[in-house]
């Protein structure tokens, strides 16, 4: 167990109700005719009155300088310093769709994508539908074979998947397939280790195969691979600090990643007032309830900077219930930063507002954002951090020494 973990789980205590609301990449740059971020250009009547009433800062998801995945960003949420608990984003994908790992099971996270040649032109293949994904996934299930080892492609979202590798002898240790930009080939997976050589094959062939299958299909005609990893066994939450959690979820690998440490895991509807209604509907059996908004992420990866702004609102106008429930603790931050000016994740610390009854009030802050964040009474801390602060804020924790 990590050392602020073990610090923690000692001290804890029973106490009031916690609410994590997480817009996935919410974070922005300022835009070059306004000068606001997406955040501070949006409407957001109802955060702006609870960070006058609340404390806000910056989080700093991993490291100065650090670009955090997904699987970072939420972790250190979650308490676990990233760092020290590296998980691969296939084993968040597989656990977010329901399945289960065996222990010679390698999971990868999958994107269809569109090539021309040997180039990689889109590597989301247009946000293909789920419903296409799955028969992509059906077709390659029924098409591809591998001797010694089976393979298993289970649809995600749109067009995401997971693949499965079974058999004796596998290892984790590879490279990725997926290049992370478009304009260059696909590379091939390498061994990271010695043992993990036969695995690299298995995988080659597996995409050799896939680009066969898929050769006619448009727009996805290619299958990237990347985060192949076995599941850790991670301290959970509960029993960490005897809290009942529950992640409310539309996207399936933040189920995976809730999954992962402990939690409960509900599927919403797509809205942000989907989630929150959700949450509003498991209030009295949790303690922790985790509400995750990704509308934010993707507008800022496909670089659509008022999008971005419009999902802000449209969680922003459902927020009137969730307040009027009045939880002792609610935290709206993101995972990490995706300004549209980038079109992906990003390193720039990320917009936090903390409310409670028990925090001292930033009055001098006019609005929730990046500027007036950074003169925040949090100042500026490291996301890991953020857990420790919402049960403090609870009364989850009790004094630590004489």
């Amino acid at each position: 167990m990590e050392p602020l973990l073990e610090f923690l789980q000692p001290l804890a205590q029973s106490g009031g109700k916690t609410v994590l609301l997480v817009m996935d990449g919410l974070g922005g740059l300022p835009h070059p005719e306004t000068g606001l971020t997406e955040l501070e250009a949006a409407r957001t009547p109802h955060m702006d009155a609870l960070a006058k009433d609340g404390s806000c800062g910056l989080s700093m998801p991993v490291a100065p300088g650090v670009t955090p995945g997904s699987g970072p960003g939420h972790l250190a949420l979650f308490g676990y310093d990233p760092q020290r608990y590296v998980v691969g984003r296939g084993v968040l994908s597989a656990l977010g769709v329901g399945l289960s790992l065996g222990p010679q099971d390698v999971a990868a996270r999958a994107n269809f994508a569109t090539r021309e040649g040997d180039i990689i032109v889109d590597r989301r293949a247009g946000r293909i539908s789920t419903e296409e994904c799955r028969r992509l996934a059906a077709l390659l299930n029924e098409r591809i074979r591998l001797d010694g080892v089976s393979v298993h492609v289970e649809p995600e979202m749109q067009h995401r998947a997971v693949v499965i590798f079974s058999g004796p002898g596998l290892s984790p240790h590879l490279s990725d397939s997926d290049p992370q930009k478009t304009g260059v080939p696909a590379p091939e997976v390498r061994p990271t280790a010695p043992e993990a050589e036969k695995t690299a094959a298995v995988v080659n062939e597996f995409i050799r195969q896939a680009y066969r299958v898929l050769e006619h299909e448009h727009p996805a005609n290619a299958i990237l691979l990347r985060g192949f990893d076995r599941q850790p066994a991670l301290p959970q939450l509960p029993q960490l600090f005897g809290i009942r959690a529950v992640a409310i979820a539309y996207y399936p690998m933040y189920r995976g990643l809730a999954r992962l440490v402990g939690m409960e895991t509900v599927v919403p509807g797509p809205e942000p007032k989907d989630a929150i209604a959700k949450a509003l509907e498991l209030w009295e059996e949790h303690d922790l309830l985790f509400i995750h908004v990704k509308g934010t992420d993707s507008a800022g990866e496909d670089g659509d900077w008022a999008r971005k702004s419009r999902v802000i609102e449209a969680v922003d106008a459902a927020l009137p219930p969730l307040i009027e429930r009045k939880p002792d603790v609610l935290l709206i931050t993101g995972d990490h930063s995706t300004p549209a000016a980038l079109k992906m994740h990003s390193w720039h610390p990320v917009p936090v507002l903390l409310w409670a009854r028990t925090a001292r009030k930033d009055r001098w802050i006019q609005k929730f954002g990046e500027s007036e964040c950074a003169r925040g009474s949090l100042g500026q801390v490291r996301a890991v951090e953020l857990l420790p602060l919402m049960l403090a804020h609870a009364g989850r924790l009790v004094k630590f020494g004489a």
